[in-house]
């Protein structure tokens, strides 16, 4: 018997190697894991629990590949709201300064919630910031994950150039190489689970070319190789960035990031909104993933990122909410529709379909994340994480013909339920955890702290 059957679905997109599409489908999951798939003509299996998805549409779950999860305590601040990156960088880093453990878990739990809520399972995070007594950053936002019973992936982020050293942050939230490199050695050990359907693992995330020495650069993709943990870091975001580069390396980022090690498919980048056609080929031959970002480069004016011609040159392409205070909302569905939107724009009204965003979604999160065939399908022996989509309502009324365009054309809209490891995180709607509002309330209290109000 199944611990969990997801039954009478209008549709199950399972984002298989085929890309099968089940009418009237199921999903059995045991022990975290899917057991078997099945559609309306295949015999469905016993179960303790079931959820009805008629009239709906079940989807793998989602995956985050890039988020600052900390920032929500800054979200749409206004002072901060009208500049490019690197100011709206220098102008925000003063009040970050303020997090510690305490700020930083109320933050992942609410940003996880937030996930869940819009169908994401598993999340990465690129926590670079880390203020002289702050505490243990890292642990606290794993322990606000397991507390609700999603998957996540970490980052241990850094920054070791401050103001004095040409860098951008101010001196208390920076560290020096080895300090970082010795951080990171030990958060692997004590966090990084290798085992299939892990639900934490660690990557190593210096925070960006602007913000890290060339060296700590170099010596991050040596740990990285020795401890078999991936690599991440901002790339190529804006005209700012290339114009840095250029200027600090003398070269373009694409070059930087071969000559540091990082061309590598243990690596994935964040934004990539700026490489030429030669960049991508040789993105693509190195099997690196990218996050896309698509309402964080549009808020901060840095362009967009062409995902299409990545693609057809093999580049993984996940999602990315980033953080709050330059996306605001950490929706996947939000960029899964953006990034739609923004393929048509860019690409042409064929090239931006729901169902390449979906994959963009799911298995190319998969791939930045290392974990291709485990998350972002719906198959035997994947992880038991699913987001069921309710295709009711005035917004999806004469929705009939394509459940799957229909997910991303229509709504806006959130996940009716989401699973993970084969448990029921958002149910109707709702997060099923109880000490929401608790938290939510320690939440508000730490971001007036931080924005001094």
């Amino acid at each position: 018997m199944a611990d969990l059957l997801i039954r009478h679905a209008r549709l199950v997109a399972t984002v298989d190697p085929v890309r099968r599409e089940l009418a009237g489908g199921w999903v059995s999951i045991t022990a975290g894991l899917i057991e078997a798939v099945g559609s309306s003509s295949d015999p469905e299996p016993l179960a303790t629990s079931v959820i009805d998805a008629a009239d709906c549409l079940v989807t793998p779950g989602l995956i985050n590949t890039h988020h600052h999860i900390f920032q929500n305590l800054t979200r749409a601040y206004p002072p901060m709201t009208d500049k490019p990156l690197f100011g709206w960088l220098q102008s925000l880093y003063p009040l970050w300064r303020a997090i510690d453990e305490a700020a930083v878990y109320a933050s992942a739990f609410v940003g996880l919630a937030e996930l869940a809520l819009s169908g994401c399972t598993t999340s990465s995070d690129h926590l670079y910031l880390h203020p002289r007594g702050g505490g243990d950053l890292l642990s606290a936002e794993i322990a606000a994950a397991q507390a609700l019973g999603v998957r996540f992936h970490p980052t241990r982020g850094s920054m070791s150039l401050s103001v004095k050293d040409g860098g951008l942050p101010p001196d208390d939230v920076v560290q020096d190489d080895d300090e970082i490199l010795a951080a990171s050695e030990e958060a692997v050990h004590r966090h990084h689970d290798r085992s299939h359907g892990a639900m934490v693992r660690i990557a190593l995330a210096p925070c960006s070319p602007f913000s890290v020495t060339e060296d700590l650069m170099v010596r991050s993709a040596e740990l990285a190789e020795r401890l078999d943990v991936r690599l991440h870091t901002h790339f190529a975001e804006n005209a700012e960035d290339d114009e840095f580069s250029l200027a600090t390396f003398g070269c373009r980022p694409m070059e930087y990031l071969e000559r540091t090690g990082w061309c590598t498919d243990r690596a994935w980048v964040a934004h990539c909104v700026m490489p030429n056609a030669d960049e991508i080929g040789r993105l693509g031959a190195a099997g690196i993933g990218v996050a896309h970002c698509p309402s964080s480069n549009m808020i901060l004016s840095s362009g967009i990122s062409p995902i299409i011609a990545m693609r057809a040159a093999g580049v993984k392409i996940g999602l990315g909410v980033d953080g709050s205070s330059s996306a605001d909302s950490a929706s996947l569905w939000l960029e899964a529709r953006q990034a739609m939107l923004l393929a048509k724009l860019r690409d042409g009204a064929h090239q931006g379909t729901a169902r390449m965003a979906l994959e963009c979604a799911t298995i190319g999160g998969a791939g930045c994340l290392g974990r291709e065939g485990e998350l972002g399908v719906l198959a035997p022996g994947a992880v038991g994480d699913v987001a069921v989509w309710k295709l009711t309502g005035p917004v999806f009324a004469g929705a009939l013909a394509d459940p799957v365009e229909a997910w991303l054309r229509c709504g806006p809209t959130s996940a009716w339920y989401t699973v993970v490891n084969g448990k029921v995180v958002v149910e109707q709607g709702r997060l099923v955890h109880p000490e929401l509002e608790s938290v939510l309330r320690d939440h508000s209290r730490e971001a007036a702290r931080i924005q001094r109000l």
